[in-house]
């Protein structure tokens, strides 16, 4: 779920920005996207400070569950989105929850194999993961933009996230 809401948040969502601030408005959205991924990567050592203090399984949870109930909301709503402070407040809202997922998989996905096995045991599932789900959800997005079906879409993205939460 976490590689899904990834590239929906961080690919998708800048280019929703992008199309919603088209035409004169170009700067404008360049220059939210500039700040909510600059306001994303400032998260990130937070992110990893607070699984010290609550546990990463705490974040991995607030992932899951914010990932579940806002991901639906994002994917309708940011392209409607004409004001630049609801814009990146959409987008922003969402890179806080996505950090739940960001700022700590490395070092959960580590902890779960031996010293022996982790390079394989790591790389293996995240390349898949990362090929299977992750990297097909732009061209999943762009499909159900072209056919009317965003909605679809942002099932599959809520249902993904919700499934990496029970597993």
């Amino acid at each position: 779920g976490g590689t899904v809401a990834f590239y929906t948040y961080s690919v998708n969502g800048p280019k929703m920005i992008q199309s919603a601030f088209a035409g004169d408005d170009v700067m404008t959205g360049t220059l939210i996207n500039l700040g909510v991924l600059t306001f994303l990567m400032l998260l990130q050592p937070v992110g990893g400070w607070l699984s010290d203090i609550v546990g990463r399984k705490s974040l991995l949870v607030f992932f899951g569950v914010g990932g579940v109930l806002y991901s639906w909301y994002m994917i309708t709503a940011l392209p409607q989105q004409h004001d630049a402070l609801k814009a990146f407040l959409v987008l922003a809202i969402g890179f806080v929850i996505l950090t739940g997922y960001t700022s700590i998989n490395a070092v959960v996905k580590a902890e779960l194999f031996p010293t022996h096995v982790r390079a394989l045991g790591v790389g293996f599932g995240y390349a898949m993961a990362n090929s299977l789900f992750g990297g097909t959800a732009p061209l999943l997005y762009q499909g159900a933009l072209k056919t009317g079906h965003v909605d679809t879409f942002a099932i599959y993205v809520t249902a993904v996230i919700a499934v990496s939460l029970v597993v």
